[in-house]
């Protein structure tokens, strides 16, 4: 199979039925066996990794966290979490701008609170692998994962877009954020802060999938590229489609390929870990492990 660029537009194939299996004879221990021996017997392990891998490693968007970075924007404008306060229609750009340099800050530059991602470095370092995420917060390379290795399918809280936008550029934005950071008061930033294309003026915003203004970058390309050749080279080979934290709000660019994926390959090996929602179909199910619990804990009994 020649797999495909991930995006949003993927479904679940017709080769699948709709019962899945989530549950079966195999206990917790021996689940982590297989999966420790599907890693070791892997010619390649390809990670596909979602919101609950960074849920896992302590970037949680609401509760206490949310609490002790956003009590103000909460008591001002009434959200409770973080992605809330991402698409609050806020009156000015200052406002705007306040919010949100706050949020990339403490989910872009500030490091994990749990060493889960580097845990998981320290498992597939000396092995061939490569890391197809929708997760836009920069813990792979903070952990040490080789960028060359790396493809963020929806954006990256470090880099602005044109808001029209008006090219296919993108620009790194830590200094500007900093300063915003260091700048803002009364949840607010300087006007001068403001950023803006320098190509036509217009005000940037986050380079974040949200809907078709969405840029693809040249580097989105060159990394996109770089996963469909380590795919296609390993095709027939023996792979582990090791997918951590993928839920169902974008199953197209993970999940469902990675069935298929597994499904079309008599070599390969499924493992999802998930809490709460480890499955897959039962049509892959013998080369599957569905492991239903944390992944820092499940990762820490790999070692």
């Amino acid at each position: 199979m020649n797999p495909r660029p991930p995006s949003a537009g993927w479904r679940r194939s017709s080769m699948f039925a709709n019962i899945f299996t989530r549950k079966n004879a195999e206990t917790y221990s021996e689940k982590i066996r297989r999966l420790r021996e599907a890693l070791d017997d892997a010619d390649a392990v390809i990670i596909g990794a979602g919101a609950g891998l960074s849920t896992s490693a302590g970037f949680t968007y609401d509760g206490e966290r949310f609490e002790k970075y956003f009590s103000d924007f909460e008591r001002k404008y009434g959200f409770g979490d973080m992605y809330s306060g991402g698409f609050y229609p806020y009156d000015t750009l200052e406002e705007h701008w306040a919010y949100w340099s706050r949020n990339i800050w403490i989910n872009r530059y500030m490091d994990a609170p749990k060493p889960v991602y580097e845990e998981l470095f320290a498992l597939v370092k000396d092995r061939d692998y490569f890391v197809l995420t929708t997760n836009v917060d920069h813990c792979f390379q903070k952990a040490g994962f080789d960028k060359k290795r790396l493809f963020y399918t929806q954006g990256d809280y470090g880099l602005f877009q044109c808001s029209e936008p008006c090219c296919q550029e993108t620009w790194d934005n830590e200094e500007t954020v900093c300063r915003m950071m260091e700048e803002q008061k009364d949840m607010r930033i300087p006007s001068e802060l403001i950023p803006r294309c320098p190509h036509c003026g217009k005000p940037l915003t986050m380079n974040l999938r949200a809907d078709d203004t969405f840029v693809q970058d040249k580097g989105w390309y060159k990394a996109s590229e770089r996963y469909l050749s380590f795919s296609e080279k390993h095709q027939g080979k023996k792979i582990l489609y090791l997918e951590l934290g993928v839920g169902y709000n974008t199953p197209g660019i993970i999940k469902y390929p990675f069935w298929q994926l597994t499904a079309r390959d008599e070599n390969a090996v499924y493992a999802c870990v998930n809490a709460g929602q480890a499955a897959c179909p039962q049509e892959i199910a013998k080369r599957s492990i569905c492991i239903d619990g944390d992944i820092g804990e499940v990762l820490k009994k790999l070692k």
